[in-house]
């Protein structure tokens, strides 16, 4: 930067140097062009795009030609175009294309030059490494075996623990699953962490002097660790040992063979580039190391390409499967990918070479740490992903100790746990894409995250999530504690009242609840929740003189629970309807009348209200008997009735007093009305009034007390004389059945 600026102040110097000169030999009109130079000049130097290109010429022509210079300064200046803000937009869009390909042209170039040298990595080789191999792996041979060895023992032992793990897990529910895939996970590195230890142990008390270790010792010992952690990494996500605690949905053989070829690739770079690569830098040279490095990388990258082009088809199957459920092929997008995923990962496998061909060496060790990253971060998200759809499609199961007291709380775990699940798996799959481009290096997500920018949005996220996560938790533990007070069969038995008090409880909890919840959400995401609940107010009062009706039912209503008028199940009259009551709200109440028809009535149309069960029923028995009868009989067999009526158990439960005996009550027509009543348990007064009429009739008929019914007399009238009209009586018709009195003549 400061070459560019001292080149910068020579062309400066020798511009407005050069400008005397030019005057002395030009005539006095030419002052305007030495004010036009002058214009050009702070034009080159405020304009980044006229700024650039003559850096740029500097940079060509160097500051020690002074000559030169000024020359390419001048022809700058003179050139008389103006600032780029005045160019056309052709002129723009041409530059711009030409820089891009002028740079294309130039990296091209450059990548052929250097894939043309590339072969020259391996001019590193001199032939004396496999010696320096073999010396390194005789003195590393019984580090190797005791390790080796402790290592396969515990993993013996480990893999029958793994199999019982397993069968657990198969018996058992997702949380138990979960916990067993962790127990693996950890039973597995500790194997690894004893085995290594053991090395240690046996190299700095066995082998060489007592307490000292080789740095070859020490190389093998970091190697081994790294390496069977990674192992321990992908054993993890295909559990070849144990089936129910694979999160990935492949069968056992795919497991095996997929971890098996994994691992060997794994063993291959991490020993390679952890091992060989440095013994072979410290014995023979750097350049046979780079050279070695190379040749390990291209051996990896050819067996994974063998095995993408191999397993292509049966990966394919495995994604989306060769046929839908209807016999036809699959069609879209993500099916066309599932057929042609080789050659993606093909060409990165293809880019990995030519990294390989062009930064040898340790770039080599980043590029394959990269891209095990990317591996291992996908594999991860896929069976974290996994894990949630089998517990999506899986539901949740609670005790059957649970599900007895609370017999909802399981359906309403599986109407949101699966909704929680999706956004959480979009969330891993957004998380793993971020960390897969950070491992390659298009991002940087650490620099991100520390950012007040990646600060902020991570803190709003966290808030947000634990604000709905409590919010969830406070809802279901209060429409738990309703359900589990309603239910019958557990704990004290709700009372009418109780039932709906806490079903307006649980109504109106929730309704606040979510608005709190709102508020609380908005405050997090940065909005200013102060103008809203202003606004809120100013809404509320002007819904509130719009909805005269609405405010009167809530106000109503709200009087109406506080005076415990009527409750669920009770049968009332509420504006001329009568019926029982099945839903009651703030502000309404839907009865079900005798007919089944469903009716909303609102509070604000209620002036009165009959209930019909509060504490207790009568059955109100009106007789009527007929003139000739006699009282006192009437109302023995009234009372007999009732004895009768007690005798039965299915009636007797609901009768809480004596029949009570009014006496007579009115005349009527052609009956004289007897009134008398039972008290009977709320809501059976009907059934038992029922029960008692039927009774009352079988006694009544074998007592031979008429119960009178209308009566019709004809009058045919009379002359003055006292004489009444005659009536002729058809004998023909009565003789062959077609009497129309009945057999009955009535004779004036």
């Amino acid at each position: 930067m400061v070459r560019y600026f001292a080149s910068f102040l020579v062309a400066l110097f020798l511009t407005v140097s050069a400008v005397p000169a030019q005057q002395s030999r030009a005539a006095p009109s030419d002052t305007s062009a030495q004010q036009t130079s002058v214009d050009l000049l702070i034009g080159v130097i405020e304009n980044e795009a006229t700024r650039t290109e003559l850096i740029d010429r500097l940079r060509a022509v160097g500051v020690s030609d002074t000559a030169t210079l000024g020359e390419e300064v001048s022809a700058t200046l003179t050139q008389g175009e103006a600032p780029s803000e005045d160019l056309s937009l052709g002129r723009r869009v041409a530059l711009i294309t030409q820089a891009a390909a002028e740079d294309i042209a130039g990296w091209t170039a450059r990548l052929s030059r250097e894939i043309a040298r590339a072969p020259e990595v391996f001019d590193g080789l001199s032939g004396g490494e496999a010696s320096v191999l073999l010396d390194a792996l005789a003195e590393l041979a019984l580090v190797i075996a005791s390790t080796v060895a402790a290592f396969f023992v515990l993993r013996g032992l480990g893999k029958s623990l793994y199999a019982r793990m397993s069968a657990s897990a198969r018996d058992g529910g997702m949380a138990r699953a979960v916990m067993l895939f962790i127990m693996s996970a950890v039973i597995d590195g500790l194997i690894v962490l004893v085995a290594w230890a053991a090395g240690y142990v046996l190299v700095i008390l066995a082998l060489g002097e007592f307490g000292q270790i080789g740095i070859r010792q020490t190389l093998y010992l970091n190697a081994f660790l790294l390496v069977e952690m990674a192992k321990v990494a992908v054993r993890l996500v295909l559990s070849p040992s144990a089936t129910s605690l694979r999160p990935l949905p492949i069968t056992d053989r795919a497991a095996s063979y997929l971890s098996s070829r994994i691992n060997l690739i794994v063993g291959v770079v991490g020993y390679g580039q952890l091992l060989i690569v440095p013994i072979i830098n410290s014995n023979v040279s750097y350049a046979a190391g780079r050279a070695v490095s190379a040749l390990i990388a291209f051996v990896v990258l050819t067996f994974a390409i063998w095995l993408v082009l191999r397993n292509r088809k049966i990966v394919t199957e495995w994604m989306l499967g060769a046929h839908g459920d209807d016999g036809t092929r699959r069609q879209g997008a993500l099916a066309y990918l599932s057929r042609h995923w080789h050659w993606p990962v093909v060409g990165y496998l293809l880019a990995m070479f030519v990294i390989v061909l062009l930064r040898p060496g340790n770039a080599v060790f980043q590029t394959f740490l990269a891209s095990g990253q990317v591996l291992v971060v996908g594999l991860l998200g896929f069976s974290v992903a996994g894990f949630l759809s089998r517990a999506m499609v899986r539901g949740v199961m609670l005790p059957a100790g649970v599900s007895a007291r609370v017999p909802l709380l399981q359906a309403r775990l599986n109407t949101f746990v699966p909704k929680m699940l999706f956004a959480l798996r979009a969330l891993i799959f957004g998380l793993v894409m971020l960390l897969a481009l950070n491992a390659i290096g298009l991002i940087d997500l650490r620099a991100w995250m520390v950012s007040q920018f990646g600060l902020r949005l991570t803190g709003t996220i966290l808030s947000v999530a634990l604000v709905l996560l409590v919010s969830f938790g406070l809802w279901l533990g209060l429409t738990s504690w309703v359900d589990y007070r309603l239910n019958p069969e557990f704990g004290s038995v709700a009372t009418a009242r109780e039932k709906t008090l806490l079903t307006l409880l649980r109504n109106a909890a929730t309704i606040a609840l979510v608005v709190i919840t709102l508020m609380f959400v908005l405050s997090e995401v940065g909005l200013d929740i102060a103008p809203l609940l202003a606004s809120a107010g100013v809404l509320g009062l002007a819904i509130g003189f719009g909805a005269q009706k609405m405010v009167q039912d809530i106000i109503t209503g709200i009087f109406i629970q506080f005076e415990n008028a009527m409750n669920v199940g009770d049968v009332v009259t509420v504006g001329g309807v009568t019926g029982t009551v099945e839903r009651l709200t703030i502000r309404s109440v839907s009865l079900r009348d005798v007919q089944g028809a469903y009716h909303i009535i609102p509070f604000s149309s209620v002036d009165m209200v009959s209930n019909y069960v509060k504490d207790y029923g009568y059955f109100v028995c009106d007789m009527g008997v007929a003139y000739r009868e006699d009282i006192d009989e009437a109302k023995q067999a009234m009372l007999d009735a009732f004895a009768e009526l007690k005798g039965d158990p299915e009636q007797a439960n609901g009768i809480l007093d004596e029949l009570e005996w009014f006496g007579v009550n009115s005349f009527g027509d052609s009956a004289v009305m007897l009134r008398a009543r039972i008290k009977c348990v709320p809501g059976r007064q009907w059934g038992i009034g029922r029960a008692y009429n039927g009774v009352l009739k079988t006694v009544f008929d074998a007592r031979n007390i008429e119960i009178p019914f209308p009566h019709q007399t004809i009058y045919f009238g009379e002359s003055k004389d006292g004489k009444t009209q005659s009536v002729k009586v058809d004998l023909e018709n009565q003789k062959e059945g077609n009497d129309p009195l009945g057999g009955r003549t009535a004779l004036g």
